[in-house]
């Protein structure tokens, strides 16, 4: 039996102060991630209507090819953006919404809080243990 190499990642857990200061950059991220996902969903949308007409004519291929261009670019901003929150263990949990989740300790259970694309502050927080629609509220971690 060979053994597989093992790759360790790191998680970054922020501290309450750090993810409030960082909030700004946050929201700048996920308007972009939002953008770009709104982007590709529209040009995809368009690109299989055009390629669902029957037989298409020069005009209408070609309006293909630059839904399908638009769509792939807009893919790739959208991948970019996405990996700009992942290289700092932030993680875009709903793109529409603009929502992401920020790792954090609370006491030495890992767990997660809340932000918002739309939001001036952090909105709630969750134990990485937690049913996904928990909402802790903040007061219960010092903020």
């Amino acid at each position: 039996m060979q053994e597989h190499d093992k790759k360790e990642q790191v998680i970054r857990f922020w501290s309450y102060a750090e993810t409030r200061q960082a909030l700004p950059y946050f929201r700048a991220v996920l308007h972009s991630v939002r953008e770009h996902w709104i982007d590709k969903q529209n040009h995809g949308c368009r690109a299989r209507r055009l390629a669902g007409l029957p037989r298409p004519d020069r005009k209408v291929l070609v309006e293909l090819a630059e839904a399908d261009r638009q769509a792939d670019e807009a893919q790739q901003e959208l991948d970019a953006a996405i990996g700009e929150l992942q290289a700092i263990d932030v993680f875009c949990i709903d793109p529409v919404r603009g929502q992401a989740i920020v790792p954090f300790m609370y006491g030495d259970r890992p767990a997660w809080f809340h932000v918002d694309l739309f939001g001036d502050e952090i909105l709630h927080w969750r134990l990485a243990s937690d049913p996904l629609e928990t909402c802790r509220p903040l007061r219960s971690v010092g903020a």
